[in-house]
């Protein structure tokens, strides 16, 4: 009996180049939905490409050329939006919360707006300036490590510390085998058993702030971003949000 061959793994997929993307993720460049959304209306067989049904959210598609449809009616790019807005404390960064909680989109209800997502986050208990937009590549220029886009926050610590204190501050803490530092560190004011920092910030690991502080067992009683670049957040009003104009977009160019 002649045995046979063993079966070959099939060959990977090749990643399309060019302006090919996912099919979930082209929905979601377009500015309908997210792309968990997406991969929601693909499933229910609501999406066409070419005229025919498809339910594999990675199929790969070209923006340029290829027709795509939800629910019989074709979609093309929306404009693209760029938002700033002031996000209130309390407020999570998502499009929707399992645990029922508001979230930062609470504060664009009744705004004629395409899809737009957040550039970044800011953690529930942290406020103020935050972007939101559906130009995905503008907002990965702002994230990318290398761009180094300074973030300034105020932060208000239960301490009052001199001039030794700040120091540590500034020479960094390790915190989960990460070592956590900041561009610059400066007292604004102090009073009692409260002061308010200057927290200058060129790259965006996750509760930096409050850990590298948190290191030192100081506790954040707020913490708000007040600048991005050279935008900042001046008068806009606590859950507003307003289009930036070209001259803050120029300021943001990485």
């Amino acid at each position: 009996m002649t045995r046979k061959p063993p079966r070959q793994p099939p060959e990977p997929a090749l990643r399309p180049t060019g302006g090919k993307v996912s099919l979930n993720r082209a929905l979601s460049k377009l500015g309908l939905c997210s792309r968990k959304q997406a991969e929601l209306l693909i499933a229910e067989g609501r999406v066409r490409v070419g005229g025919k049904v498809a339910r594999d959210p990675a199929l790969w598609v070209d923006l340029e050329r290829d027709s795509i449809a939800v629910d019989g009616e074709r979609i093309a790019a929306e404009r693209k939006v760029y938002l700033i807005l002031n996000k209130p404390r309390g407020l999570v960064t998502t499009r929707d919360d399992p645990e029922g909680r508001g979230t930062v989109y609470d504060c664009l209800e009744g705004l004629d707006l395409p899809f737009v997502s957040p550039v970044g986050r800011l953690d529930k208990a942290s406020e103020g300036l935050l972007l939101m937009t559906n130009d995905t590549r503008w907002a990965n220029g702002l994230l990318d490590p290398a761009s180094h886009v300074a973030k300034t926050y105020h932060v208000q610590i239960a301490a009052a510390p001199d001039e030794a204190m700040l120091e540590r501050f500034r020479n960094g803490a390790e915190a989960d085998g990460e070592l956590l530092t900041a561009s610059s560190i400066a007292l604004l004011r102090s009073g009692g058993r409260t002061a308010w920092l200057e927290i200058v910030l060129d790259e965006g690991r996750n509760r930096q702030i409050r850990r590298l502080l948190g290191a030192f067992d100081i506790e954040v009683l707020r913490l708000v971003r007040v600048a991005i670049g050279g935008l900042q957040l001046g008068e806009l009003a606590k859950g507003q949000a307003r289009h930036l104009t070209d001259e803050e977009l120029a300021m943001l160019v990485a």
